[in-house]
């Protein structure tokens, strides 16, 4: 503690000011860069996991909608074409001045209420229900992790110790996929031969969640 405060007492002081805001702007990218970093080289990860598995997924990065090149998250989309079905997926979600890391189901469009009580369906909530999961309108299942890819302490592990971080997160995700791969293909099956009412885009619905 006295350290940090003599760090800021000597960068308050006006002559000193100037290079304080240069160095935290400096780190200020310096962490997006690695947070960025951090997300390609989970998805590297993850497209191994799924061709090991031969899971039916392609994994996509997420763009934060706000700063050019700069990744947020990832997302599974089926290696079939189909327009409704339950796409895996792990996002950074701002909270504050901190952003935490959550992972789940997300629908593709929105389901009709028909669709929401297809029996595989239903079946796939309640087993991730039982395992902690919450839902709302855009997914059928999501989760926070421990993880806050913005911190000190995230940052630092990653610096010194990229593959054991990238694995714990791996694990995370894994553990959905291959672990409920029958019941979540078992929905996705059964939502390809059901009629859609109400539709709308990826796009509109993560808006709608991150307002």
């Amino acid at each position: 503690m006295k350290e940090q405060q003599a760090v800021l007492d000597f960068f308050s002081q006006a002559e000193n000011l100037p290079l304080g805001i240069a160095v935290a702007e400096q780190m200020d990218a310096l962490r997006e860069q690695m947070n960025t970093q951090f997300w390609h080289a989970l998805q590297a990860r993850l497209d191994a996991m799924i061709n090991e598995h031969m899971l039916p997924w392609q994994v996509t990065a997420t763009e934060d909608r706000n700063t050019a090149d700069s990744l947020v998250g990832l997302y599974c989309s089926l290696r079939a074409e189909q327009e409704l079905y339950l796409r895996p997926m792990m996002e950074q979600q701002h909270l504050g001045s901190d952003c935490r890391i959550y992972f789940g189901l997300m629908w593709s469009v929105a389901p009709s209420p028909e669709q929401l009580a297809l029996p595989a369906v239903i079946t796939l909530k309640n087993t991730l229900q039982q395992a902690g999961f919450k839902n709302n309108e855009s997914h059928l299942a999501w989760q926070w992790t421990m993880m806050h890819p913005r911190r000190k302490d995230f940052l630092l592990r990653y610096a010194h110790q990229p593959e054991i971080l990238l694995a714990e997160v791996e694990a995370v995700f894994k553990a959905l996929l291959v672990d409920n791969r029958e019941v979540i293909n078992q929905a996705n099956e059964s939502l390809k031969s059901t009629p859609r009412r109400l539709a709308s885009s990826l796009n509109q619905m993560r808006n709608e969640l991150l307002d």
